[in-house]
């Protein structure tokens, strides 16, 4: 499974459809989830034009006028979504990892800027997740919020407030989430003039999925229209083929061994 997040600051037509939708086809992704679409509205025709065939299933949370706005669409013979809740903040899809045949969770994130709104979200995802059944979890998207000071540079030194950082990670501790690794740029959001850097869009699972998914790992991907860079979840499944046996040297000598083997 291989999942997209990626805040696109604004799903207008054009060559931004077509660069997503490009992306999608290369990463051969199943799950992408967008965040600050700044769209009121989406239909068939526009989800078909992103995903790049008429396979997509879709769902979304409307912007309020030309502000936030959230897009998720999904390969539904992979991930078969029989429920979404939506907020101000997040899109939930609930169903089955067809793969695995397990119950599976994906939370579409695009936190406020404000210290008061992070709050009053990571306690609703507290209630949204203790109110649902077992399962394999993942949080992505953009959540505004830094994990330590290391994770911003700036020019001006300007610190970020430690309540802030403080809020965030004891929400991860307390969702008992760990964050998939990142390959590629720490920065998942630069600022035009490129004098502020900062590390905004993650992935964040459950023990659950990196125990049906130890290999996952987060791929940076290069910036382009929006001043977020895209990123991905990927999930590894390596077939090494026939496990292999230990063969003792003196067997190559024993009468019959050549022919057993060959049976066999």
């Amino acid at each position: 499974m291989i999942i997209l997040s990626y805040n696109s600051r604004g799903l207008g037509r054009g060559v931004k459809w077509a660069a997503i939708r490009r992306t999608i086809i290369k990463n051969k992704v199943d799950i992408a989830c967008f965040q600050e679409t700044k769209r009121e509205s989406f239909n068939k025709g526009i989800c078909q034009a992103i995903w790049g065939d008429s396979a997509a299933a879709w769902d979304y949370v409307p912007s309020i006028q030309a502000s936030g706005g959230l897009l998720c669409l999904w390969n539904n013979s992979v991930f078969e979504v029989d429920n979404t809740v939506k907020g101000c903040n997040y899109l939930l899809l609930e169903g089955k990892c067809v793969d695995i045949n397990q119950r599976m969770f994906v939370v579409n994130i695009y936190a406020p800027c404000d210290l008061a709104g992070k709050r009053l979200l990571w306690d609703e995802l507290k209630q949204l997740r203790t109110s649902k059944p077992p399962g394999i979890w993942c949080f992505l998207g953009d959540f505004n919020s830094i994990r330590n000071q290391e994770e911003r540079h700036s020019l001006s030194q300007s610190r970020v407030d430690p309540s802030s950082i403080s809020d965030f990670n004891t929400w991860i501790s307390e969702m008992d989430l760990q964050e998939i690794k990142c390959v590629g740029s720490t920065y998942t959001w630069i600022r035009p003039n490129a004098r502020v850097k900062s590390r905004l869009d993650r992935f964040l699972v459950s023990e659950q999925w990196l125990l049906s998914w130890p290999d996952s790992s987060h791929f940076t991907l290069p910036r382009d229209f929006s001043d977020h860079c895209p990123i991905i979840l990927q999930i590894k499944k390596v077939d090494w083929g026939p496990k292999p046996f230990r063969v003792a040297d003196w067997w190559l000598h024993q009468k019959g061994y050549q022919r057993l083997v060959r049976q066999t």
